[in-house]
């Protein structure tokens, strides 16, 4: 890692820091600022607590003027209730995807998504001190083929809770957002997209 990039990355984490100032400890894992000691929750708990926070998460991130992700909260939620994710930071997450995702969690190996599908992934944070923040909000965008051949045609684009773009890898900061593709290649067969915990998915 060259001296500019650390240095850029650096002052991105404690950005982050300061929109979650009362969190005690943090540790820095998979390219987010984890939480160290995440609450247990049940999923009514988290539901709940998701319920109370929903609007002003969305009012947040709405700041940062990104269409693609207008209204995502009206999208399909593939989770039963907000899950904890170690490759989010350790903070609870939920995945929503728009009607263009229609085969999410049943894409054929090899099989691509189209072009124009959309995954949004909010987070939020709850310490076992009981402290509770909204989190960043994680997007992928599938483009048109040939678009970008480095991220298999994704766009990767991270909002903080204050409306704040924090990486974009076909816009400003790509570097910040790429370590999203890194993670991401483990699910290269299901085109890079990661499918929601059994315990945790809609049961029909």
């Amino acid at each position: 890692m060259n001296t500019i990039f650390r240095a850029v990355t650096i002052l991105a984490m404690a950005h982050i820091m300061i929109l979650d100032a009362a969190i005690a400890q943090e540790t820095v894992e998979s390219g987010h600022i984890a939480v160290e000691t995440p609450a247990t929750l049940s999923p009514d708990e988290a539901n709940q607590i998701y319920d109370e926070l929903r609007k002003r998460m969305s009012t947040g991130y709405a700041i940062a003027g990104l269409p693609i992700i207008k209204d995502y909260q009206f999208w399909k939620r593939y989770n039963s209730s907000p899950y904890l994710s170690a490759t989010h930071g350790q903070r609870f997450v939920n995945n929503f995807a728009n009607t263009k995702a229609s085969t999410y969690g049943k894409l054929k190996s090899g099989e691509v998504y189209p072009e124009g599908t959309v995954f949004a992934k909010d987070t939020v944070t709850v310490t076992s001190e009981n402290k509770i923040f909204p989190g960043a909000i994680f997007i992928m965008e599938k483009l048109a083929k040939d678009a970008n051949p480095e991220t298999a045609d994704w766009r990767y684009v991270t909002v903080l809770p204050d409306g704040t773009l924090f990486g974009d890898t076909t816009g400003a900061e790509p570097e910040l957002a790429q370590y999203c593709h890194a993670c991401h290649q483990a699910k290269a067969k299901e085109d890079y997209v990661f499918y929601v915990p059994e315990e945790f998915q809609i049961k029909n």
